[in-house]
């Protein structure tokens, strides 16, 4: 299959790993956008994502590089380098090297997860990574639900694939149908593409069973923070919370990573509950699979064949990705 026509370089935050994959003293190695990185968390918490390169003579530090407090130390020579990609030790030297700097990348920890800013033109980042559970302002916090990481998340490394074929699936209403196998019916309230982060929100049917948009109670409010992530809550059905991240690796693949919150129930011991939301929270990640499947084997449609119904929401978010590319 050819490579994805749109740019794998795109502006935004990016998901390169989830926290608990790098606790506190360890380096984990990462491939995003054609690079080389490590992640590393030192003694105070914090997580740094830099380049994998040393600058004195180009070693890996996700090869064999240690945690030396709040430094990643190169295996090499023991160079160190702090958070800001400042050497600040050269152990058989009396002072460091402050000519040379690793590069960094904006981080945010957040929903278990770990995010860094990419953006060619070297900007600043101009809008926020949302909160799984503050996002909607409902009073929701992290105790109301099970951890996800390790029980309802799934990682698919270096499928054939754009961010932006799994942001589209948000505003298509006719696939339920047929890929899901369920007879859903998505009724859009809200389609806001007027800023970087955009809204997309719908209620859902059932076909053949009556009933207005007032009738129905329960669907999915979703938060596009970019092309690379996506955050959803549902409601009226099993309480979950979503969020979707799509990672360029290269010019060709990206890392798709979904990780699902189901809400506690009340009454039940933790076991049970616990029991219920990898249940509950293994039926989600499977229709995402569903997704998936299509996505990975899909070629880009441009212009697509859209008919009257599905014009309006595919226009809307083309129109809003395009700020994301680079500049041809």
């Amino acid at each position: 299959m050819p490579k994805p026509p749109l740019s794998m370089k795109p502006t935004g935050w990016f998901q390169v790993a989830w926290g608990a994959e790098v606790p506190a003293g360890q380096v984990h190695r990462v491939r995003a956008f054609g690079e080389e990185l490590i992640a590393w968390r030192g003694q105070s918490g914090r997580v740094t994502v830099m380049d994998a390169y040393c600058q004195h003579l180009g070693a890996n530090l996700g090869y064999g590089g240690t945690v030396v407090d709040d430094t990643i130390q190169c295996p090499f020579h023991g160079w160190q380098w702090n958070d800001r990609g400042r050497n600040v030790c050269i152990p058989y030297e009396d002072r460091p090297n402050i000519g040379k700097k690793i590069k960094t990348y904006p981080t945010v920890e957040r929903n278990e997860a770990i995010y860094i800013w990419h953006d060619l033109e070297k900007r600043e980042p101009y809008f926020e990574v949302p909160d799984i559970f503050t996002s909607w302002d409902d009073g929701a916090s992290a105790e109301d639900y099970h951890p996800s990481y390790g029980r309802t998340t799934l990682f698919e490394p270096g499928l054939q694939l754009h961010p932006q074929y799994v942001l589209e699936n948000g505003v298509d209403f006719a696939h339920f149908k047929f890929v899901h196998k369920v007879p859903l019916v998505p009724l859009f309230t809200r389609q806001d593409f007027d800023e970087p982060v955009s809204y997309v929100d719908f209620t859902i049917a059932f076909e053949g069973e009556p009933g207005t948009i007032e009738e129905v109670d329960s669907g999915v409010e979703a938060i596009n923070a970019g092309l690379g992530l996506a955050v959803t809550r549902s409601h009226g059905m099993i309480d979950n919370r979503t969020a979707t991240a799509i990672t360029p690796v290269d010019d060709e693949t990206s890392d798709v990573r979904f990780s699902v919150w189901i809400r506690r129930e009340p009454g039940l011991s933790e076991e049970a509950s616990a029991a219920r939301a990898v249940k509950h929270g293994r039926g989600v990640i499977e229709q995402f699979e569903a997704d998936i499947a299509i996505w990975q084997h899909q070629k880009y449609a441009d212009p697509a064949a859209l008919t009257r119904g599905e014009y309006p929401g595919f226009t809307a978010l083309r129109t809003w990705a395009q700020q994301f590319y680079p500049e041809p």
